[in-house]
């Protein structure tokens, strides 16, 4: 494998980096080993400040002191509100410091959903980001009886408001300071009465088959999954990574905040969602984990790049890109790269390919990491040809975050690798259901013993409800969700994540759900690319006024037909897809049709969009 790339920073480590049983104690001694090292980095007003291990451990202790004051006992639920930024750990750090539990909350959640959060986990402090956030959590605490305080992050837009029920969290620091005073050791007390078996973290699934279920993991599991993740994919204290992805979700909570705790490396936090193409550039990690959308995302800027670029340039990329795909496929294939196609890599990254790893910002990379949803083999195989492994990992919030992992020197595109040597993976032999089982595997769900049972069997084997295959090797794939499996009106069971991550792979289309069950042939349901639409739209002189008109635009018609053609040419007939609709309401991550993590609920879709639906099979 070192033919293409350099391993050695990739390799597992068995070691024990940090010592602690529970993530506070991990926590604290990472502050005592580290202390004057620099942690964290965020942008503010335009100039990247860092926070060093003493200067987070210092608010930390501040916050927890300050929530002690406020009456928060040990076992209290604190829930955050808030976008991905410093407050967002300082204060989790904090809350589980004081012996609580705490549990984060998607910023783009309505009020109803934050009462219904707080409500089922009994929060008694909720931190929230700014006014924005304040106002759901007003609209909805007459009813909350348990919640003592809110406390703010942002006061701009607040200075003239006053209530007794918010403080902000500048007030909440300065109220620490003065019960540190009158009991200095208290923290530390507290911290150290956590036990491996408590309740350390709550994290609510995006509940697209229903209300949101919380699930409960321990210091024990959170402890043993992120000294496992490192037998997965090593980093140390010399890498950077990039934290954007909400801190709610497991993935960024473990392999984020905690696993950056563990091993020391630095984590940079972005302006904003919208900011990351931009701030990836400025940050250039060497570790970037990210959701298949980002990589598409990537994939499609240069794409459109390509084709504003001159014709010298394109050629260049072409031959550069195809002697990479030569190179990976050799690779891919465990067979030996000769000596002649090496030189012309060399050449192809010297005069094209480091070039576009510039451009996306992945220059400094060692490895990319991507998982939260499936991803089209085909654009692993284009970032391999740039010269950088692509390592899928699978897990869900019951698995505590990754339970399998491709290994960096065999990579299977279209696989998510073997079970990850902490826990256990293996099918149900009647349906094929892949089963994992390990002490990463969550305590159960919060407040419903019933679903828990169903989820967990007697012998303690967690059932994901995903649907896979495994080969000799031991490599997993999934096929897809037991319950999205699409059996035709003519008996032909088709997956239907396989088409629409082709569909995906094209800079035009963000999502799709293809359609079909009990019906006489396929359709899909597109969500386009804005801006790579739009953008094509001007570049070819099509009139629209509005997302809207843009949609329904004969030649944006005729630019998805031709990427449906595409895709069409790598099934079978019966598994072709026959017509499609495109959604022309443009939606965020507030719109009740995506998750948090800006996938389409397939159930949902396939509701609300019936008339469109039956419109196609007329």
């Amino acid at each position: 494998m070192s033919q293409l790339w350099d391993t050695s920073g990739i390799a597992p480590q068995k070691n024990v980096v940090m010592a602690g049983e529970t993530i506070p104690a991990i926590f604290w001694n990472a502050v005592a080993a580290r202390g004057p090292n620099v942690w964290m980095r965020q942008k503010d007003f335009g100039i990247w400040r860092s926070w060093t291990w003493n200067q987070t451990a210092q608010a930390v202790r501040e916050i927890g002191h300050g929530l002690m004051a406020l009456g928060f006992e040990a076992r209290h639920t604190a829930s955050i509100l808030s976008n991905t930024n410093i407050d967002w750990v300082l204060c989790d750090l904090a809350v589980l410091s004081a012996g609580g539990v705490s549990n984060g909350i998607y910023p783009t959640d309505a009020a109803e959903q934050v009462h219904y959060l707080c409500e089922d986990s009994g929060t008694r402090v909720l931190f929230v980001e700014d006014d924005e956030q304040l106002d759901k959590a007003l609209a909805v605490r007459d009813t909350l009886p348990l919640l003592q305080k809110i406390v703010v992050f942002d006061m701009d837009g607040l200075r003239d408001f006053h209530d007794p029920q918010v403080i902000s969290l500048k007030d909440l620091r300065a109220l620490g300071r003065e019960h540190a005073q009158q009991h200095p050791d208290m923290l530390a007390h507290r911290s150290a009465a956590c036990k491996p078996e408590d309740l350390a973290i709550l994290v609510y699934t995006s509940g697209t088959t229903g209300k949101p279920k919380g699930g409960m993991h321990s210091h024990h599991g959170l402890v043993y999954t992120v000294r496992g993740y490192n037998t997965l994919i090593a980093r140390d204290e010399r890498d950077e990574c990039m934290c954007f992805l909400p801190l709610c979700h497991i993935a960024e909570r473990m392999g984020g905040e905690y696993f950056s705790m563990y091993t020391g490396a630095k984590l940079n936090f972005v302006e904003n969602p919208e900011t990351v193409p931009e701030n990836v550039r400025e940050i250039a990690p060497t570790v970037f984990t990210a959701v298949p959308r980002v990589w598409e995302k990537f994939y499609s800027g240069v794409m459109i790049a390509l084709k504003e670029a001159g014709g010298l340039q394109q050629a260049v990329y072409g031959w550069g890109i195809g002697v990479g795909q030569q190179v990976a496929d050799l690779v891919l294939a465990q067979k030996p790269v000769p000596a002649s196609i090496k030189l012309r890599f060399h050449v192809a990254r010297l005069l094209a390919l480091n070039n576009v790893r510039k451009m996306i910002g992945i220059h400094r990379a060692r490895f990319l990491v991507t998982g939260a949803a499936p991803i089209s083999p085909d654009l692993v195989r284009w970032y391999l040809a740039l010269g950088l492994p692509m390592l899928e990992v699978w897990g869900m919030t019951e698995t505590c975050g990754a339970a399998s992992g491709v290994p960096a020197d065999r990579i299977k595109p279209g696989s998510i690798g073997p079970a990850a040597e902490y826990n256990e993976m293996r099918l149900d032999p009647v349906t094929s259901e892949i089963l994992v089982r390990g002490p990463n595997v969550f305590m159960g769900y919060l407040n419903l013993p019933e679903k828990t049972a169903e989820t967990i069997d007697a012998d303690g084997w967690l059932h994901t409800g995903d649907v896979g295959v495994v080969d000799e090797e031991g490599f997993f794939r999934i096929t897809d969700r037991m319950k999205d499996i699409i059996i035709t009106a003519g008996g032909k069971n088709i997956t239907p994540s396989e088409l629409e991550n082709e569909l995906k792979f094209s800079p035009y289309v963000t999502d799709a759900v293809v359609i079909g069950d009990k019906r006489p042939y396929l359709t899909v349901i597109v969500m386009i690319d804005q801006e790579n639409v739009e953008k094509y739209a001007q570049d070819n002189d099509v009139p629209f006024s509005n997302y809207a008109s843009l949609t329904h635009s004969a030649e944006v018609q005729s630019l998805i037909q031709a990427e449906l053609d595409r895709v069409n040419k790598k099934f079978a007939r019966v598994e072709q897809i026959k017509k499609f609709w495109l959604l022309d309401t443009q939606l965020s991550a507030e719109d009740e049709e995506l998750t948090p993590t800006m996938k389409l609920k397939r159930k949902l879709v396939e509701k609300k969009y019936a008339p469109q639906i039956e419109a196609m099979y007329r």
